[in-house]
């Protein structure tokens, strides 16, 4: 840090290669891979407390497989890359918020030593997601204590081991739906109703009946929240089929799961492009937003995906951050903007350049609706590049499909549309 001046209010001023914003899986994966490749200032800022983003506090097993090649609890997961962190060199700075962006690589934050301006020669964003609050999700009825989010019921219950009520309804039916279910199950409260309006659960089977158990907890499709009693604390939710009954389900807790967003006011305020679908700026494959320097990372760009792939998505970022460092990456063109048809509802990449790999090697898809089996064709002006079979569309999981024949783009052609069809 130089401690100059900046203007009249005297911010002093940090410098490094390469500043990222968010220590999460995605961050700090990008971040040793930086140091890895040469780098050598690189610099990670997170307003948590602690590095190591959401695994931190969420405590079943399944992390780190496709990534570390060994599997592991969330917290140790964690653990494990921000050591890995350390052992680069990678400077860690916990505690610390990205206020604005004070020019085209440089940020203002604060933290333990009051404000401090970061000038670099580039930024990553690894800012995650977050699941929509009540107020997002127009839920109707009183506002009292005990509505929560996966988030806060995991950090209540496993990190500050605060009661989290005793007797719960779970909002949606999606991975970490179920997730919610085995924090609540584990901290002894019963949990009365797993709910969605879809027509059924999203999740894999194996984990809806190692989390809900053989029909001790019963999940209510075709259902949807009408109304949240109580005062002080909530009562009961009012549940409406989709035949019109109306039934009162009584209960003290409602965790509202799922409904991802990408946390992008970091990137709105720095007037990056936001994909509205899906809420993180549009990036091509190499993870680049509009902004020369500018780059996006993790469940920021694909609210969201397992941390896994969060961390290898930001592997893959690091090679074009490090060429960019050289004066060698992609020069700054438009590129092509992927559209993709009802009921597929955003694709990532959001912006592709003809030559240029995917990260691992996927082009990543969401739907609206169910859809059983069909297909799924790449085109360009009319002209198929790949039709991909598949088992079927299910909301509010990802759909990967391998790259083939995005290797004939051609530059100067239209978008490319990726549709389904029977």
């Amino acid at each position: 840090m130089t401690g100059a001046p900046v203007g009249d209010d005297h911010v002093p001023v940090a410098t490094t290669d390469v500043l990222v914003v968010g220590g999460g899986p995605a961050g700090l994966a990008t971040a040793v891979e930086l140091r890895r490749l040469g780098v050598a200032r690189v610099t990670v800022l997170d307003r948590e407390g602690e590095l190591g983003g959401v695994p931190r506090y969420t405590h079943h097993t399944g992390y780190g497989w496709r990534d570390l090649r060994r599997v592991l609890t969330g917290p140790a997961y964690a653990r494990a890359y921000v050591a890995l962190a350390e052992r680069a060199g990678v400077g860690l700075h916990a505690g610390t918020t990205a206020l604005d962006w004070a020019g085209p690589a440089s940020l203002l934050t604060t933290g333990r030593g009051g404000v401090v301006r970061w000038d670099a020669r580039a930024v990553v964003l690894a800012t995650g997601c977050r699941e929509r609050p009540r107020s997002a999700r127009g839920i109707p009825g009183t506002r009292p204590a005990g509505v929560l989010t996966t988030s806060a019921l995991q950090l209540a219950a496993d990190v500050h081991r605060l009661p989290v009520g005793r007797r719960a309804v779970v909002v949606g039916a999606e991975h970490v739906s179920f997730s919610a279910v085995h924090t609540l199950r584990r901290r002894g409260v019963p949990v009365a109703a797993v709910v969605t309006e879809l027509e059924r659960p999203q999740t894999y089977p194996a984990l809806r009946l190692l989390t809900t158990g053989l029909g001790a907890v019963p999940v209510l499709t075709g259902t949807r929240v009408s109304g949240i009693e109580g005062r002080r604390r909530v009562t009961g939710v009012r549940l409406e089929r989709a035949d019109g009954r109306v039934t009162t389900v009584p209960c003290d807790t409602v965790v509202l799961t799922g409904d991802w967003i990408g946390e992008h006011e970091l990137a709105r305020r720095g007037g990056l492009a936001v994909t509205p679908a899906s809420g993180g700026p549009a990036t091509d494959q190499d993870l680049r937003t509009a902004r020369p320097s500018v780059f996006a990372v993790g469940n920021l760009v694909h609210a969201a995906e397992t941390a896994d792939v969060a961390a290898l998505g930001g592997r893959h970022a690091a090679r074009a951050v490090a060429a960019h460092l050289r004066d060698a990456g992609r020069p700054d063109v438009a590129g092509l903007t992927v559209r993709v048809e009802e009921p597929l509802i955003w694709a990532f990449p959001a912006i592709l350049h003809p030559g240029g790999g995917l990260p691992r090697g996927r082009l990543l898809l969401r739907t609206a609706a169910f859809r059983d089996g069909g297909q799924v064709e790449v085109s360009q002006d009319g002209r198929r590049l790949a039709v991909h079979r598949v088992r079927g569309l299910v909301p509010n999981r990802g759909l990967a499909l391998p790259a083939r024949g995005l290797d004939r783009l051609d530059a100067d052609g239209g978008p490319v549309t990726v549709r389904w069809t029977p």
